[in-house]
Parts: structure tokens; C-alpha cells; sequence
């Protein structure tokens, strides 16, 4: 029995987030890696090198994701997942079999260029697959799988933290080396998986793309109403694009439309930094040695953490179609500046490490899961989301490139930022979250538009004609309805074409 449509796009799409996946383990697992006794005695690094070998890999994905852009549209979306993934592969070998810390260095950085690669193609190889009712879902899948990586590398690292003595390198060599296998995975079987039909018939490949499209929505079938009205709709589009739109990425700059929503998905991207998610998860876990909880017990919270995340990400990709887009982003953010309020109150009040105080440290621990719960469920997921919806076929893989470095630019300062903040100003570091959570919240209120269902090809019309200024618009306003009146046009042709030749019989 075949599987529905949708379910058929939306497990190649879980297939393709395996290249998200990477990123949440290599995030979470790097922090075990350098606290494990034998990373420290074999390399005896300084706070400085310790620091750099976890910046130098955002460092790396900014650049990685100003190479998906181009070779997204160069070579395809399959192929540019490859390469991704191989470069993974060898940033991954690199650290596992580190002599040195310029070995290190090099690995992490090479992993970065993988990852920024891949987090930038992949939801948008995700989008372009997707039916439109389900494209929120599909692509919140990348938020789900840096979460399904962070609790991978969170349990992993604790297996082989408690496992291994801490004389034997395997204590962080392991849980280094794992993260190689989801990527040899992806490497090897992506190239099995559909290429995206808006690529293919942007690139003169137009019986390919309806080939594809018939067997991602109707079983293979060419003739199905939907199908055909969705081919004539792209092609129709790319027509356009190529007399019109952006050729180059300059023109996303000079193009009015274009501009307004690189400005939007670079502006998402951004907020979502400065809604303190890294700052609030770096700084949980000085309070859990302040509290007098290190080691293993650490590792215990954090994935804690980490399985909240998950299941506020799981309910997102239930609800994410139905909620709309809007909404959820702006009461994410309100959301994430209540518990940042009660966050600032509980460190000001009671300073870790000075009151022993332990219920209001375990408050403010209490408070970062409720946030992470926040986060999970609205701004990580719609970060992805968005970006990968908004733009034309044509400018589509230049527009999330260019807001991915935002996100890379932005994680790597606040990185960067955080501790020496925290030493000199204290809880007073936390205004600023609580500020830029409220303005991020009012200003996507004001200007972010409803993009939920709708096909991609209508995005151009939306943000051309839509207003600057958003609140009065309801979320039907300035949908064409093209693709209902393609859908209706086939089937009655069709339906005139049985007649004809029912009554020549």
C-alpha cells in the first residue's frame, strides 16, 4: 500500500533534517567534550582556547551558509546537501582524532562550514517539497532535530563521561566520533530522494520537475488536477522571476519587494539571538555549580532541558498549521520577557553562590526550562520556518543564505558576549533580553504578515502589495486564490474531455 502524499513529503523531509540533527549534537556535545578530565590534561587549554573552540565553529557555519546559497542554485538542493554532509565528515574525523589544538581548531571549523551549509539548505529543500498546508509542520522539523541532536549529544555525553575513566581519551573522542554517522548517512542516501520541481524547472528541466511533483503529491500521477495546476503555477512563476526578479544578490537589495523580505527573514533571524536563548542556557549552567551540582548531575539537568525542548518542539509541528505563523512568534516573545523578568528578579534578589539561597536557585532553574519551553515551541521553530517560505523561487536560496549568517553572526557575538557580561554587570545583563523580547514582539506585530497555506508562488504577490503596516490585515487578505482556479480550470477540462469522448463512442 502506498503511502499518502503527505506523509511521503514529510518523511523525506525527516530524512533531510538529519543534516539539523548535526547541528544540535555538535552543539551540545562540545561542552561535555572540553570538561571531561582527559580533554583537559591531554591539552591543558586556557579559558581563552576553550572559549575559541566552541565560537570558532559558528565562526565556521556563518561561512557555510554563505556557500549554500549559490551552490543551492548551482548545483541543486540534493547536491548541495552532499557536499554539506562530507564536509561535516571530515570536520567530525578531525576532532575525534585530535593530537593538537590547531587540530581542533580545524575540525571544528570545517564542521561549522558543514553545518552552515546545511541548516540553511535543508528547510528550504523541506519548503519546496511540501504541499502548503503542511509547510509549517515540515519545515519546524529543523527546530526538532537540533532538539532530537541536543538530547542525543546531552545522554551520550553522560554515558561516556560516567563510562570511561578519566585517563582514557574515549571519554570525549566517542561522543565526538558518533556524530560522524548521521552525516556518512545523509552523504550516502540523499542523492535516492527526490530534487526539488521548482529547482528543476527554474533549470530547464520541466518534464523532470512535473515527474517529481506528480510522485511527492498524487502517486505518480501526471495528470492529477492538483499537479498540473501547480506545474503551470511554478512555471508561470519562474517565467516572471527570470524577466523580472533578482538575478544577482544585489538585486535583492534593489528589488522593493525582495528587499522587504530579506529585511524581514534577516530581522527574524537576528531577534532570535537577542531573545537570549544562548545567553540564558550558557549562563544555567555557572548556577548549577554555584548551587553545588557538577559532573554528571550537570549532564542530568541539562537533558532535562532537553527533553523539554523536544516536546515544545513536537507540539509545534502539530499546531504550527493551524495556529498561523504571526501569533505565535509575538506571544513567544512576550512569553520569553516574563520568565526573563522573573529570571532577573530571582539573580538581583538572591546572587548565586552568596544568599544559599537553594529554592531561589532552583527557581531561576526551574524558569530557564519554562523558557526553553517558551522558545521551543514559537520563535526556534518559526526562525526556519519563515525564511524558507517568504522569498521566490528565483531569490529563495540567496535570501535564507543571507539571513542564516545573520543567525551564525548574531549566535557567535552573543557567545562571545555573555560571560564577560555576566562577570562585570551581573543580572543587569538581562535587561537587555527583556527589552529586545517586547520590541521583537511589537515589531513583528507590525509588520510581519500571515504567510501560513499559502503556495509559494503567491508569496511575490503578498509582499508586493500587502501594507508595511500589518495589524488590520486578516490572514486571507491579498491571497490570489490562483492555484484553487488552476486546480478548477483542469478538472474541467478534464471533465469536458471524459464527455467528448464518452459521447463519440
Amino acid at each position: 500500500m502506498a503511502l499518502p502524499p503527505k506523509w511521503y513529503q514529510f518523511l523525506v523531509s525527516v530524512f533531510a533534517s538529519l543534516g539539523s540533527l548535526l547541528y544540535g549534537y555538535d552543539l551540545g556535545v562540545i561542552a561535555e567534550a572540553i570538561a571531561s578530565q582527559s580533554f583537559i590534561n591531554k591539552f591543558k587549554a586556557s579559558d581563552n582556547e576553550t572559549g575559541a573552540v566552541v565560537s570558532v565553529f559558528t565562526g565556521g557555519a556563518f561561512f557555510g551558509a554563505a556557500l549554500g546559497g549559490p551552490l543551492g542554485d548551482r548545483l541543486g538542493r540534493k547536491k548541495t546537501i552532499l557536499i554539506g554532509a562530507l564536509i561535516f565528515c571530515l570536520g567530525g574525523g578531525l576532532q575525534t582524532g585530535a593530537q593538537t589544538m590547531g587540530y581542533l581548531y580545524s575540525g571544528r571549523a570545517i564542521a561549522g562550514l558543514g553545518v552552515g551549509t546545511l541548516v540553511m539548505i535543508v528547510p528550504l529543500y523541506q519548503a519546496e517539497l511540501a504541499h502548503p498546508s503542511i509547510r509549517g509542520r515540515v519545515t519546524a522539523l529543523q527546530q526538532f532535530m537540533l532538539g532530537v541532536g541536543a538530547l542525543a549529544a546531552a545522554w551520550i555525553s553522560y554515558g561516556t563521561y560516567v563510562g570511561f575513566a578519566p585517563t582514557n581519551s574515549a571519554q570525549w573522542r566517542v561522543s565526538l566520533g558518533i556524530q560522524i554517522i548521521p552525516a556518512a548517512v545523509l552523504a550516502a542516501l540523499i542523492l535516492l530522494f527526490p530534487e526539488s520541481p521548482r529547482w528543476l524547472i527554474d533549470h530547464g528541466k520541466p518534464e523532470e520537475g512535473l515527474k517529481t511533483l506528480a510522485k511527492l503529491h498524487a502517486h505518480g500521477n501526471e495528470n492529477d488536477p492538483w499537479v498540473r495546476a501547480e506545474f503551470d503555477q511554478i512555471q508561470d512563476a519562474i517565467t516572471f522571476e527570470h524577466e523580472h526578479e533578482a538575478k544577482s544578490y544585489s538585486e535583492l537589495f534593489t528589488d522593493r519587494s525582495s528587499f522587504r523580505r530579506l529585511f524581514l527573514a534577516c530581522a527574524l533571524q537576528a531577534s532570535i539571538q537577542m531573545t537570549g536563548v544562548s545567553a540564558i542556557q550558557y549562563y544555567s549552567v555557572t548556577i548549577y555549580g554555584l548551587m553545588g551540582i557538577q559532573g554528571d548531575d550537570t549532564l542530568k539537568y541539562q537533558a532535562i532541558s532537553s527533553v523539554i525542548a523536544l516536546i515544545a518542539q513536537f507540539l509545534c509541528i502539530l499546531l504550527i498549521d493551524y495556529t498561523g505563523r504571526r501569533w505565535p512568534l509575538i506571544l513567544g516573545n512576550l512569553g520569553n520577557m516574563v520568565t526573563f523578568i522573573i529570571a532577573t528578579i530571582l539573580l538581583a534578589k538572591f546572587p548565586p553562590g552568596s544568599s544559599n539561597n537553594s529554592a531561589a536557585a532552583w527557581g531561576f532553574i526551574v524558569i530557564t526550562w519554562i523558557y526553553n519551553f517558551s522558545f521551543s515551541a514559537t520563535c526556534g521553530p518559526l526562525s526556519w520556518i519563515i525564511p524558507a517560505e517568504i522569498f521566490d523561487t528565483k531569490t529563495r536560496s540567496k535570501g535564507v543564505s543571507i539571513a542564516t549568517m545573520v543567525s551564525f553572526a548574531f549566535n557567535t557575538m552573543i557567545g562571545q558576549i555573555t560571560k564577560p557580561a555576566m562577570t562585570n554587570i551581573g543580572y543587569r545583563y538581562y535587561f537587555l533580553f527583556i527589552i529586545c523580547n517586547l520590541t521583537n514582539a511589537i515589531f513583528f506585530w507590525a509588520v510581519l504578515p500571515e504567510t501560513a497555506k499559502r503556495p509559494l508562488e503567491e508569496m511575490n504577490h503578498l509582499f508586493t502589495y500587502a501594507p508595511l503596516f500589518v495589524p488590520g490585515m486578516k490572514s486571507t487578505d491579498f491571497a490570489t486564490h490562483d492555484l484553487e482556479r488552476r486546480v478548477e480550470e483542469v478538472e474541467r477540462k478534464q471533465a469536458y474531455s471524459e464527455h467528448v469522448e464518452e459521447t463519440t463512442r
